[in-house]
């Protein structure tokens, strides 16, 4: 059964005064003096732990919840450590106006989902999302609706192949598709 959507509660990663953070880098996501730890199981209590403000994320997260951050979400390094956090913590999907280009490379690459969405910092600002909210998204059309507030938005939907490969929980799962075919 392909997966295509996703529900959850959401997280919005803002400020004092109810603006995205922006610019939040892989430091910031999983710190670099954890990158002796090499099991993803183990990951997920050091997610965001590097944030002001949302140090204490991961004993407040549950599988399923999804984030919704500012633009250039995951800059910096390439360390996987900082999709491996959310994957452990069985994260659903992190909703952003942009990545970091090698982070959103390494969350497709793992099967883990990201989605642009350029309309989230209007959304914040209005208090039409706001940490707590039932949201669904699904990725083929990008519709996305705020169930706790009844209202709509729009992200990018995810190319076919992004999808293939979330499908298949990961690249290296669908390298092994394609290549029995």
């Amino acid at each position: 059964m392909e997966k295509s959507s996703i529900s959850g509660r959401i997280w919005v990663l803002s400020d004092d005064k109810n603006r995205l953070i922006e610019d939040i880098d892989t430091d910031q996501i999983y710190h670099n003096a954890l990158l002796h730890i090499t099991e993803i199981s183990q990951m997920g209590q050091y997610a965001l732990g590097n944030l002001e403000g949302w140090k204490d994320f991961s004993k407040k997260a549950r599988p399923g919840d999804i984030i919704v951050a500012g633009r250039n979400f995951g800059a910096g390094s390439s360390r996987q450590h900082a999709v491996g956090c959310f994957i452990s913590l069985k994260i659903g999907l992190i909703l952003a106006p942009s990545f970091g280009a090698i982070y959103f490379r390494n969350a497709v690459n793992s099967g883990f989902p990201v989605l642009r969405c350029h309309v989230l910092d209007d959304l914040v600002a209005k208090k039409a999302l706001e940490t707590g909210d039932e949201i669904k998204v699904n990725f083929r059309s990008g519709e996305g609706l705020n169930v706790t507030r009844n209202t709509q938005f729009k992200a990018e939907p995810m190319s076919a192949v992004q999808l293939d490969i979330y499908g298949a929980d990961g690249l290296f799962n669908y390298g092994k598709r394609i290549n029995k075919g």
